[in-house]
């Protein structure tokens, strides 16, 4: 593990290992001189040289990084422990750390094996230095394997959910920052398109009727007075602001219709993706429709299609956009499992897809169904009227000129 990466808690760990290991190899050789034992400087010796092999091991990045460096560094250990504990008894409660140290940094196949091998060269070192046997003599060195084997499986345990609640916070947060973003997108958006209804309604419609009226006033002056100067040059203003709000309204259409047709962003929705196959048909000859027309159309259809992603369920959709004489329908339509109609709108949790959609077919003059039922897929269906010129008004849903010279306002 990389120091970087330690808590506090572990450097903690990682520090009181280090003293332990210090400690009974200073025990061992306290004894050994303590006792006046012949070999004390050999045992002296192997411990310093057991606590080199330690050191090294402890401050080299390999054994942290790789299976083989730190196995090679424990046989190394191992081997210089067995010298020590070969040459005194003392040296047994040096397998205590080796537990640890072999069960942290082995695969769990050989850590186990190894902390057995290394609890029976503790036993029978002391046995076969003659020592007076009692209970802790087995007790002792099985019960540390044991305790050694409960607490690093333990936190290594812990050490797993907290990496999976760490990967989990970083992908709540990453989600919320697209979340969010998206949201801002939408925002984005949905304020373009107010902006292009406000200037299509309000600005575009009056100068509109401005430039009707002006061209009626100028029909009832003579051609070569002053008056009719004038109000030749205020139409020709009216007819250029005209124009020009007219461009405003076509810069803040959403993106998918700035540069094609409303079939072909309806087109482009149905593009291979997550979620089920999705067709586009197109049924009668296609005419231009106005800005707020298509918007809303596609509005619709990308919330529709969102919602057969999400809840549906669903292995196919259909699109289908139809040209009428005096209408032009947008239905879409999936094969997924359904829902009743009634219990969505009843629903404190449906959100506001279906009250949006209906809410942008009406603002048009349109109507809005929905046809679902349990099991039975699901069916959307806009509906916008497309009025003729002698209807007395025009597809944008603004009046016909009080003039009757609407013709003209083109």
């Amino acid at each position: 593990m990389d120091p970087r990466t330690l808590t506090p808690a572990l450097r903690a760990l990682r520090l009181c290992l280090h003293l332990l290991m210090a400690g009974l190899l200073a025990l061992a050789v306290v004894r050994a001189w303590g006792d006046g034992a012949p070999d004390a400087g050999a045992v002296l010796a192997v411990a310093a040289v057991t606590g080199a092999v330690y050191a090294a091991g402890s401050l080299l990045p390999a054994v942290r990084l790789t299976r083989r460096a730190a196995a090679l560094w424990l046989a190394a250990l191992g081997v210089s422990w067995l010298v020590l504990l070969w040459l005194t008894p003392d040296a047994l409660w040096v397998a205590f750390p080796l537990y640890f140290l072999q069960l942290h940094l082995l695969p769990a196949r050989w850590s186990l094996p190894a902390a057995a091998v290394t609890a029976a060269a503790a036993i029978g070192s002391y046995v076969g230095h003659g020592r007076p046997l009692n209970p802790g003599v087995f007790i002792g060195p099985l019960l540390g394997a044991a305790v050694a084997v409960a607490t690093v499986l333990g936190y290594q345990a812990l050490y797993r959910e907290s990496e999976r609640r760490r990967r989990l916070i970083e992908e709540l947060i990453a989600t919320r920052a697209e979340l969010a973003a998206a949201e801002r997108h939408a925002g984005t958006l949905a304020e373009r398109e107010r902006l292009a209804r406000e200037i299509h309604d309000t600005l575009a419609q009056g100068l509109s009727s401005i430039q009707l009226l002006l061209r009626a006033a100028e029909r009832t002056l003579p051609a070569a007075s002053p008056a009719a100067t004038h109000i030749a040059r205020a139409r020709q203003a009216a007819q250029d602001n005209l124009a020009e709000a007219r461009r405003f309204v076509r810069a803040l259409s959403p993106p998918d219709l700035e540069h094609g047709s409303l079939a072909g962003a309806l087109e482009r929705l149905c593009e291979p993706g997550p979620g089920p196959r999705v067709r586009f048909s197109l049924s009668g000859t296609p005419v231009e429709l106005p800005t707020p027309y298509e918007v809303a159309l596609l509005r619709i259809a990308q919330s529709a299609l969102a919602n057969t992603v999400r809840h549906a369920g669903a292995s196919r959709a259909e699109i289908t956009l139809t040209f009428m004489d005096a209408s032009v329908t947008l239905d879409v339509v999936d094969d997924g499992r359904g829902f009743r109609p009634e219990a969505v709108v009843a629903s404190s949790d449906a959100g506001f897809g279906l009250p949006a959609m209906r809410s942008r077919a009406q603002s048009l003059g349109g109507t809005f169904t929905v046809e679902s039922a349990p099991g039975q897929g699901a069916a959307v269906a806009v509906t916008l009227p497309l009025h003729t010129a002698g209807s007395g008004s025009r597809p944008d849903g603004t009046l016909a000129d009080r003039t009757g010279a609407h013709r003209e306002a083109s």
